[in-house]
C-alpha cells in the first residue's frame, strides 16, 4: 500500500513541475539590429577623427582639457563606445592647455597621437606634440610623450597635425603662421620617424580666395584642419577655410597626383569654390574639421566632421560630430554632398 502511495505522490509531483515550467517558459524572440543611426554621434565633439584597425574603430575629439580615446566596432554606436582618458597634461608647462585637435595613427608598428596644446594663453603659444604607445589596443598600456613636433631651427605657431604616406615617404601636414603674422597657411615637412620633421616646412596653401577669409578681419584669415583621403591616382588633402567663429567656415581642397612631390606647391590645384559647406536648413552651421574612413564591408566612403546646430555658435563646445557617406563623381573627384539634418535616419555603414 505504501509503495503504491509513493508511486502516486511522485507522479502528482511530476505532473505539476511539468505544468509549472509550461507556465513560466517564455518564446524566444529574436531582436532584430537597428538598421540606421542619426546625427549627432555625441552631445559635443569639435575636430573629430577616426582610424580603422583590426575591426575597430578609434576616434578623438577636442574638448580643451586632456586626450580621451574611444574605441568601437560600429561607428554608428559611438555615443556607447569604450572610452579612455590616455593623457593628462601637466599642470604647467608648455603643453598644459588648450589640448585641441587630437588625431591617433597607427605608423612603424606603434600607436601615435598628435595633439595641439599650449602654456595657458591659448592661440598665440599654441604648438605640436606627439605622443607613442607599443601596444596592440591604444586604450591599454602605456603613453610615452616623445615631445614637441618642431621644425628644425623654427619655434613657430602650429597646430592640426596629420600625416600623409607618398612615394615612400611620410610627411606631416599642419596649419601654421609666419613669424610677427596670425594668418593660418598649411604647411608639411618631411618626417624622419613619427615624431621628428626633417625641415624645411614648406607652404602649400594660404587663404586668399573670398571663401576663405570669413571672418576677417575681426579674426585671422585661416587654412586649417588638413586631412588627406586618396582615391584613383589622386591624392586630396581636405582643410577647414574661414574661422571657426564664422557660420560659413567650409571645406576646401587641394589635389595632387598620388606619385607627385607633396612638397612642391606646384603639384597641388586647389578647388575654385569650398567642397562642402553649411546647410541652415538641417541644422549645420560652420561644417568642417574633417576626417574620413571606410565601412567595415569596404564598400563605402564616409566623412565625419563637426558643425554646429544654430547659428553663431562659433568655435566652442556646441560643435557636435556627424557622419554621412560620400561618392566619386566619374572624373574620380570626391562628391560631399550637402550635411544632413540631424535626426534624418540614415543607414548604418555597411558590415555593422
Amino acid at each position: 500500500m505504501m509503495r503504491l502511495i509513493t508511486r502516486s505522490f511522485l507522479a502528482f509531483w511530476l505532473l505539476l513541475s511539468l505544468s509549472a515550467c509550461q507556465k513560466t517558459s517564455e518564446p524566444v524572440v529574436a531582436v532584430t539590429p537597428p538598421t540606421t543611426f542619426t546625427n549627432p554621434l555625441l552631445a559635443s565633439g569639435p575636430d573629430p577623427w577616426v582610424i580603422e584597425k583590426d575591426g575597430f574603430y578609434y576616434y578623438m575629439h577636442t574638448n580643451g582639457r586632456n586626450l580621451v580615446l574611444r574605441k568601437t566596432a560600429k561607428m554608428s554606436e559611438l555615443s556607447s563606445a569604450l572610452s579612455r582618458v590616455i593623457w593628462t597634461p601637466p599642470t604647467t608647462g608648455p603643453n598644459s592647455s588648450d589640448i585641441w585637435a587630437p588625431e591617433i595613427h597607427f605608423l612603424d608598428g606603434k600607436w601615435y597621437v598628435y595633439y595641439t596644446a599650449g602654456p595657458g594663453n591659448c592661440c598665440g603659444s599654441q604648438r605640436l606634440w606627439v605622443l607613442e604607445n607599443a601596444s596592440a589596443d591604444p586604450t591599454t598600456g602605456t603613453w610615452t610623450e616623445k615631445g614637441q613636433l618642431i621644425v628644425p631651427g623654427e619655434d613657430l605657431w602650429a597646430i592640426d597635425a596629420t600625416i600623409l604616406e607618398q612615394n615612400g615617404n611620410r610627411y606631416a601636414i599642419w596649419s601654421g603662421q609666419e613669424a610677427g603674422s596670425d594668418q593660418q597657411n598649411l604647411y608639411i615637412a618631411r618626417m624622419s620617424n613619427p615624431w621628428t620633421l626633417t625641415g624645411p616646412r614648406v607652404r602649400l596653401s594660404q587663404p586668399q580666395e573670398s571663401w576663405e577669409i570669413n571672418g576677417f578681419p575681426t579674426f585671422p584669415k585661416v587654412n586649417e584642419g588638413p586631412q588627406i583621403l586618396k582615391h584613383g591616382g589622386k591624392t586630396f588633402l581636405v582643410y577647414s577655410a574661414s574661422h571657426c567663429s564664422s557660420d560659413s567656415y567650409a571645406l576646401g581642397m587641394l589635389t595632387a597626383s598620388s606619385t607627385a612631390d607633396p612638397m612642391d606647391p606646384a603639384a597641388w590645384t586647389k578647388s575654385a569654390t569650398p567642397v562642402f559647406t553649411q546647410n541652415p536648413a538641417a541644422r549645420a552651421f560652420g561644417p568642417g574639421h574633417n576626417s574620413f574612413f571606410t565601412s567595415k564591408d569596404g564598400q563605402q566612403n564616409w566623412i565625419l566632421y563637426h558643425a554646429n546646430p544654430q547659428a553663431g555658435q562659433g568655435c566652442g563646445d556646441f560643435r557636435t560630430p556627424r557622419m554621412q557617406p560620400f561618392t566619386f563623381r566619374a572624373d574620380g573627384m570626391p562628391d560631399f554632398g550637402t550635411p544632413v539634418a540631424t535626426g534624418t535616419a540614415l543607414p548604418r555603414p555597411g558590415g555593422e
